[in-house]
């Protein structure tokens, strides 16, 4: 693993060094090798202890410093001026055969100096549930942080009670966030900002370098920098929104600027569906429902707008003018992003002349969703059985009523005007409504089996996982949604 270290040329203001804790008994639980040699990364010599230490920082591999990047955030509205890593540490960066560039970091490998009081570890569920979860969305197509390895420290840590210790190696394009932007901001450091924007442009968007208007020395690159972030955010949360996703805790430094999702704490696919539908127990107002994210994304992309202000005109007011005209597009992008992503899970191919009905039809079929508390995932993909005149209604998940026969009706007549025949429409429905989602009792089995050292649910639950979009025999039984007895009505942060 062959380390560079870009972000430790910054300023010392952005970061601080870290040492990783010592732990007893270091034991890995996974090392993802697919992603390894993605990252051009050849670990082969080395056994599976001696990985586990690596990826618990017992163990630095040349060119390795540990950091930990500072940052304020918006946490439920609230501002608070200086957070940070306060128990995650970046090793570098690792460039791989195309040239890219991914930092690797450990989280819960112990206190650094932006820890709070808190001891900077993690408990083994939330290392098991984001590798799970991560992986997942990478598979599903979403842009994504990454599981590069878990390891079970040994130790125990007390959260909710005495809890196996892990540390989660996660690989990221960055780890700058709309919070790391507003630190600086929130000082006053103009230089600061700068750097962080010309960093952020060069690791992120060079291609808006080329060609960049530059009426008062390249400030405005701030506005196109802007314009890149909105569109890798707006895209990112469409996307999870088409999958029934929650994010659980949309704060601004979970918000990065490269458009990734990032921070899978208290997040939850949804079983059954609803709009105003919340799983993390911190989200007592419902700030971070699966309907508001669309707002709340673009709330904090305004944050993000707030700290671009001096970077974009020398005067605040003609900054704010540019500023909200990007803004005040943000709500038609998004919708446009979301129905071709919806529209496309019922077989349809938006056009200008089918916006309105396209988006009609999926409005209903979500509110037939609702209305009769039926599985998000399944529904969709069991949807596109009706089209096949071989299938028996009986066996399709669609209670029959008047209003579902109106929605089909509407529907079938609306897909006599796209191409391909009906073979080709299943397909196309088939390639994005997945059959597997990392459910939440399924994850939440995999992590007791991990605290009784049976990875069985675990491992079988990344492998079916790999294939979301494939039916798979021996694995099926994961597409199934819980009973009543089994679902999980709320999700911990667990840190």
């Amino acid at each position: 693993m062959k380390f560079q270290n870009t972000y430790e040329t910054l300023p010392n203001n952005f970061f601080a060094d870290s040492t990783p804790a010592v732990f007893s008994n270091p034991a890995l639980l996974a090392y993802n090798e697919e992603l390894a040699e993605e990252l051009g990364i050849d670990l082969k010599k080395y056994s599976e202890k001696e990985l586990a230490e690596i990826f618990s920082g017992q163990k630095l591999l040349e060119g390795s410093r540990a950091i930990s990047m500072v940052y304020a955030a918006h946490q439920f509205g609230g501002f608070v001026p200086q957070l940070g890593d306060g128990r995650a540490m970046l090793l570098g960066e690792v460039v791989n055969p195309k040239g890219k560039s991914f930092d690797v970091q450990l989280k819960g490998s112990g206190p650094t100096v932006f820890s709070r009081n808190g001891d900077g570890m993690s408990a083994l569920g939330p290392v098991v549930r984001e590798y799970i979860v991560s992986e997942a969305m990478f598979h599903l197509g979403v842009p994504t942080t990454r599981a590069l390895a878990a390891v079970n420290t040994g130790d125990v840590v007390y959260r909710r009670g005495e809890e196996p210790g892990g540390v989660f190696t996660r690989v990221a394009a960055s780890h700058i966030r709309i919070g790391t932007f507003q630190y600086f901001a929130n000082k006053g450091d103009l230089d600061g900002l700068m750097t962080l924007l010309d960093y952020s442009i060069k690791r992120h968007y060079p291609e808006i370098l080329e060609g960049a208007p530059k009426n008062f020395e390249g400030m405005n690159l701030g506005l196109l920098f802007l314009q890149s972030v909105v569109e890798s955010q707006l895209s990112l949360v469409s996307s999870w929104m088409s999958l029934g996703f929650i994010h659980g805790v949309m704060n601004t430094d979970n918000t990065t600027v490269s458009g990734e999702t990032i921070d899978f704490g208290p997040c939850a696919f949804m079983d059954r569906f609803e709009f105003n539908k919340v799983f993390s127990s911190i989200d007592r107002g419902g700030r971070y429902s699966y309907e508001n994210q669309r707002y709340i994304v673009a709330w904090n992309l305004c944050r993000l707008a707030d700290c671009l202000i001096p970077l974009v005109d020398p005067k605040p007011d003609k900054a704010v003018e540019m500023l909200n005209a990007e803004l005040e597009k943000m709500s038609d992008t998004f919708d446009e992003k979301w129905l071709t992503k919806m529209a496309a899970k019922l077989g349809l191919t938006v056009t200008a002349k089918t916006k309105e009905e396209d988006k009609k039809l999926v409005n209903n079929f979500l509110e037939l969703l609702e209305n009769n508390s039926m599985d998000f995932t399944l529904s969709f993909r069991n949807l596109s059985d009706i089209l096949d005149a071989d299938k028996q209604k009986k066996d399709l998940l669609f209670k029959p009523s008047e209003k579902f026969s109106v929605f089909e009706k509407n529907w079938q007549e609306r897909l006599k005007q796209e191409k391909g025949g009906t073979a080709k429409i299943q397909e196309k429905m088939n390639s994005v409504n997945p059959r597997y989602i990392p459910r939440n009792h399924q994850v939440q089995r995999a992590i007791e089996g991990a605290y009784e050292s049976d990875l069985t649910d675990f491992h079988e639950l990344n492998k079916v996982l790999k294939n979301p979009f494939t039916y798979q025999a021996d694995l099926d039984r994961y597409s199934v949604a819980p009973l009543p007895q089994q679902e999980i009505r709320a999700t911990f942060c667990g840190t």
